[in-house]
């Protein structure tokens, strides 16, 4: 379990090595920037996710710069790993441990998922797992005060773990389903449910709590804070339906890729063994199967289908699999054999990613695009990327005075392009404009006039990688923009 822990720490560190990717870029410089108010959580730019996220960027940011994130990453993988293996030890005992390890340091240190880049769906699994397996040992646990302890843990871990993506309720779900089918089923005694189940509430509410308790103390309405962290999502969710078709492609990578790492195989035996699973534990079954019907909802929900939202179901994979070990006939086989092809993926793809980046075929467009803008700038420029490349952001060093880093808040709240319009020809508009997308792309005709509006005041004073367009202000005189691209 330990060497399986090192490991997933270990080959996550070689993403120290790469360039920032948009979405760490993008919650750093929201950290950076970050100035509450009343109708702002953030301040100068919008992203949907919750404060603690973007905290634990900012702290990052502060211990260690741009990519130290990453080794909070590799952090986190490795706490997920010890995670899996203590609640599979609970579940089927040392040997489910170990193997259940494997699977797990696999999972999250595959490229075919993401090697790479840290965001909340891997800061958020060790709490998940933690939760789950808090709330396991609450039902074993004799003591009266210690079960309800563990019962406030498990509250505690998997409401905290919300904090870093929203959608990971799945802690809370598989607790809840857990005691519930106790009870229901008498192996646990109503009082005691009632008195976990009042143990596991607190302790959910307590990152709750210290959320509203800081949004007032900082002046932030509840109404902008609910809306940053799930009002906005309802609202995105329409403009990501209309981009269905590459909304399918991505999800038919996806699904590629959960076959490919072992995924879809652990959660199919489930599935075939459910009925000796049930009969052999009921209150388990039930709650491991919640876990990741809810996880694959969300995904689902999520609508954009990127490959990393995997993540959110490997505390269901890992239960799982110490499930089958624990229940189903012939599970310790299917789950070694299981283990051994997830290590070897995991292994293929991480000798095909090294050669990858070794003989630099590996492209770093926003970041050598950002630099070139950075080398021309002078002091008190500002930027603007259509499309919302946060990286390319951060690489120019320039900040940018349109709220929108991201290409769906784009979309989203500025629909018409009204805000972007009343910028670029307004006192506050900015020196550079990079179209790292062409500007009908989600657009249309309205892209078009929008490009009419903007050249009025600037034009194409050099040309990012991948030909895409970077205008200056026509009144503004810069080196002309000629990156190096690998």
């Amino acid at each position: 379990m330990l060497l399986a822990a090192a490991a997933a720490f270990l080959l996550r560190l070689p993403g120290l090595l790469r360039p920032i990717r948009a979405d760490e870029a993008g919650f750093l410089l929201v950290s950076r920037a970050w100035h509450p108010s009343a109708d702002s959580l953030y301040g100068p730019y919008f992203v949907d996710r919750p404060p603690l996220l973007i905290a634990t960027f900012g702290l990052a940011d502060d211990l260690g710069g741009d990519l130290f994130i990453r080794v909070l990453g590799a952090l986190a993988c490795a706490l997920f790993v010890l995670a899996a293996a203590a609640s599979a030890h609970l579940v089927a005992g040392p040997e489910a441990a170990r193997w259940t390890a494997v699977v797990a340091a696999a999972l999250t240190v595959t490229p075919l998922i993401d090697v790479v880049a840290v965001k909340g769906e891997l800061l958020g699994i060790p709490l998940v797992t933690a939760g789950c397996g808090a709330a396991l040992q609450a039902l074993r646990e004799q003591h009266r005060a210690r079960s309800s302890g563990w019962a406030l843990l498990a509250g505690l871990a998997a409401s905290t773990a919300i904090g870093f993506k929203q959608n990971l309720v799945g802690g809370l779900v598989f607790a809840g389903v857990l005691l519930l089918v106790a009870a229901a089923a008498r192996t646990l005694p109503l009082r005691s449910a009632l008195r976990l189940g009042a143990a596991g509430l607190l302790g959910a509410a307590v990152p709750v709590a210290a959320t509203v308790g800081w949004a007032r103390a900082s002046g932030v309405r509840l109404e902008t804070l609910w809306y940053a962290v799930y009002g906005f999502r309802s609202d995105a969710s329409v403009v990501l339906a209309a981009d269905n078709a590459s909304a399918t492609g991505r999800a038919a990578v996806l699904a590629g890729v959960a076959v490919a790492t072992g995924i879809v195989v652990v959660l199919g035996l489930v599935l075939r063994h459910g009925r000796a699973l049930w009969r052999a534990d009921r209150a388990l079954t039930a709650a491991t199967l919640a876990l990741v019907t809810i996880d694959q909802l969300t995904l689902v929900a999520g609508g954009s289908y990127w490959r990393d939202y995997l993540f959110a179901l490997l505390p269901g994979t890992a239960l799982s699999a110490a499930l089958l070990v624990a229940h189903a006939p012939g599970g310790l086989v299917a789950v070694r054999r299981t283990a051994l092809g997830a290590a070897a993926s995991a292994a293929l793809a991480l000798a095909g990613w090294s050669i990858v980046q070794a003989v630099g075929l590996q492209e770093f467009d926003e970041a050598d695009t950002g630099a070139a803008i950075a080398a021309a700038a002078e002091p008190g420029d500002t930027l603007v990327v259509f499309g919302g490349r946060a990286d390319v952001q951060l690489a120019s060093g320039l900040s940018s005075p349109y709220a929108q880093l991201w290409s769906l808040p784009m979309r989203t709240l500025d629909p018409d392009l009204a805000d972007l319009d009343a910028l670029v020809v307004g006192a506050d508009r900015p020196t550079w404009v990079v179209e790292w997308v062409p500007f009908g792309t989600w657009f249309g005709e309205r892209g078009d006039d929008f490009e009419r509006l903007l050249e009025t005041e600037y034009a194409v004073h050099g040309t990012g990688c991948g030909g895409r367009a970077i205008y200056l202000l026509r009144d503004v005189d810069r080196a002309t923009v000629t990156p190096d691209c690998r």
